[in-house]
């Protein structure tokens, strides 16, 4: 927001201080995961330290001061020590208001927003915010009364220096933060309004936030939180429907029950027996075809939760029509010719004469040997296997061997490359960027299903396709797709960061038996590689080093030297490009950094992506840039879209590393012309 409306904000809201502490904390030790009770300013006033406010991370030294809202959680650890003040803080709207002024507050509420920066008048705000401590520990009204004004002369103090550096404030994820209130409140009754009033926003704000993002309610998605819950507590644990009840913020056992079988479709008691009879099957040292796993309608049944037109406003009344036939109904039919075919088998066995060991071995051995002969006369040697077993973080698989019908949430490319075309993938990697030159037939693409955009895929849809393989890549949604074929689990995160380019081919090909196929193209890529060192050597001079920075949404990111992601890859583990010890000491792959800190992670030479930005272009006016030595030499390449589905440097697939490699190298050699 523009400062001018976050002074009107000011001007117009009622504060309370709640609390003025002074801390410190001694070398090596750490603040953590403190959740901050209400808005609050950290003034830091001696010593360094490393701060971590919700995703965004700062390297502070000496006066510093940082702004975090209600809910965020602040980490801090230091080697030397450090010293810092804390203002806790409550801002509301004083009635009356105009209209105007409410909307304001509910799409700004800067008093959540989170920002950093270095005073300008730094002795100044620290002789404020003393007085403002002595103040505030004095029992008389008079006291509370000066500590209010010296807490808003510390304010325009510090509303000076964000106009005069041209800060601008990070807007916190309120749905996020909705979310995690709700993950730790969820054994309390929580109502929208309580919810609302944590989250310092209106409950028409919050609903619409809700709305726009997910789809749904805040209620709704409460029910549904609540309802996972439950299933899990019944299929893991032995507690009693009361207990689970009163564990999610239910009063009883038949409000749970009522409300579960709205959701689930099943009543608790049956869902948690037809949940542990498909995991013992699952146990079973059997390989089945996967078309003739389960009957079409007990494929349905295991994905009953999906099917929210199931229902009636009965809460004991369920019904389903597959192919005109109720599920009772089909049960029914099901079991009639079970019994039919078990009473089949029954008067076979009786009529026939039983036989004996040793003849039960002849005819064993006859058979073989037959099978024998007319594999060889039929120029064969051994069969080939139908199925493979492979390896995976979350244990062996046997797969198919040679899989007609893949699905996957990640890895088109790197599939692709292989000689693999999936028949379903996620709708991102069907715009992404490199396909257009990669030569790759427009039908080839076409006949891809779109399976959403979201993780995990439309599985509804992934059961249409019926897959004889599912690649998934976030191990939360692993049960998802298993409950529909064979799934291997090929994590594309670890953590925040990636494991490199070459080692997810590498562990993709082991899956479908691709690793020569695989090897020859990193051999290819090598040499290329090594070609384009020697191309661009010189550019870089000796001792020099280089950095990358994103420009996100209302974010600054430097990446890492290993795990980052936006080409980092390329530059610095593929061409070796040196990196900053800052880019070294990264363990995430990646740092958020406010822009006064900049100068501390930039190298001689800067690559800079996502610079068309709107953005951006605060960022590249800003005097903190402009007085970086590598841009006053001109040593920054500028690139990338940071429009995720129209360049070449948002993935990491051959396709996206050769075209990469190139763009790089191009980059380079301009620069020397």
């Amino acid at each position: 927001m523009n400062l001018n409306d976050h002074i009107r904000l000011w001007n117009h809201a009622f504060v309370k201080i709640l609390d003025v502490r002074q801390n410190a904390l001694h070398p090596g030790e750490k603040l953590k995961n403190y959740q901050l009770p209400a808005s609050t300013y950290l003034y830091i006033t001696d010593g360094s330290a490393r701060i971590r406010m919700d995703q965004h991370r700062y390297i502070v030294e000496g006066f510093h001061i940082i702004h975090g809202g209600k809910q965020a959680y602040l980490n801090m650890e230091t080697d030397s020590g450090v010293a810092y003040y804390m203002i806790l803080y409550k801002a509301i709207l004083a009635l009356p208001c105009g209209m105007e002024i409410q909307c304001l507050m509910d799409h700004e509420r800067p008093f959540q927003d989170q920002y950093a920066l270095v005073p300008t008048r730094p002795l100044h705000m620290y002789q404020c915010m003393e007085e403002l401590k002595q103040e505030w520990e004095q029992s008389t009204k008079l006291a509370k009364l000066h500590a209010k004004t010296l807490f808003h002369q510390w304010v325009y103090l510090l509303l000076t220096d964000l106009h005069e550096q041209s800060i601008q404030p990070h807007k916190p994820d309120t749905v996020t933060q909705a979310i995690e209130y709700m993950n730790a409140h969820l054994h309390e009754p929580i109502a929208l309004d309580v919810m609302a009033e944590a989250m310092e926003c209106s409950v028409g704000h919050l609903s619409r936030l809700f709305k726009q993002k997910l789809n749904i309610s805040p209620i709704q998605y409460l029910g549904q939180i609540r309802m996972e819950r439950a299933a899990h507590l019944l299929v893991h644990t032995s507690a009693t429907l009361q207990q689970i009840a009163e564990q999610i913020g239910y009063p009883d056992a038949h409000s749970l029950s009522r409300r579960f079988k709205k959701i689930k479709g099943l009543s608790p008691i049956r869902y948690k027996k037809g949940v542990s009879q498909r995991l013992n099957k699952s146990k079973q040292p059997m390989v089945l075809n996967n078309k003739q796993d389960l009957p079409s309608v007990m494929q349905e049944n295991a994905l009953l939760s999906l099917h929210s037109h199931l229902y009636n406003d009965i809460d004991y009344q369920y019904q389903k029509n597959v192919g005109g036939e109720s599920i009772m109904q089909g049960k029914f039919k099901m079991t009639a010719l079970s019994m039919m075919l078990c009473l089949t088998l029954l008067l076979t066995a009786c009529s026939s004469p039983a036989p004996s060991a040793s003849g039960t071995q002849t005819e064993t051995n006859a058979a073989t040997t037959q099978s024998g002969n007319q594999a060889t006369e039929a120029g064969k040697s051994t069969a080939q296997p139908e199925t493979r077993t492979v390896s995976t973080m979350r244990g062996d698989v046997v797969i198919p061997a040679n899989p007609q019908r893949v699905a996957s949430d990640q890895y088109m490319g790197y599939l692709l490359k292989l000689g693999i075309v999936p028949v379903g993938v996620r709708t991102f990697m069907l715009n992404e960027g490199w396909i257009e030159k990669s030569g790759i037939a427009a039908d080839v693409i076409a006949g891809i299903e779109d399976l959403g955009g979201e993780f995990p895929m439309n599985l509804e849809k992934l059961v249409s396709l019926e897959p004889d393989l599912i690649i998934g890549s976030i191990d939360k949604n692993i049960e998802d797709y298993e409950k529909i074929a064979t799934t291997v689990f090929l994590p594309y995160w670890e953590g925040d960061k990636t494991s490199g380019p070459l080692e997810k081919l590498r562990r993709i090909a082991g899956v479908f038996g691709k690793e020569k196929e695989a090897e020859q193209w990193i051999t290819t890529y090598e040499e290329n590689i090594e070609e384009t060192k020697k191309q661009i050597d010189g550019v870089i001079k000796e001792g020099e080093t280089v950095s990358i920075i994103q420009i996100g949404y209302k974010a600054l990111y430097v990446l890492g030297a290993e795990g980052g992601n936006y080409g980092s890859s390329t530059i610095y583990e593929m061409l070796k490009l040196p990196p900053t010890q800052q880019a070294l000491e990264m363990k995430d792959g990646f740092e958020t950094i406010s822009l006064e800190v900049l100068p501390e992670y930039m190298g001689d030479h800067i690559f800079l992506y996502g610079s068309g930005s709107e953005d951006a272009k605060e960022i590249l006016n800003s005097e903190v840039w402009k007085r970086l030595p590598a841009v006053q030499k001109g040593q920054v390449y500028t690139y990338g879209s940071l429009d995720g589905t129209e360049d070449e440097f948002v993935m990491e697939d051959p396709y996206s590393l050769e075209l990469q490699l190139d763009s790089i190298k191009n980059l380079l050699l301009g620069a020397e012309k």
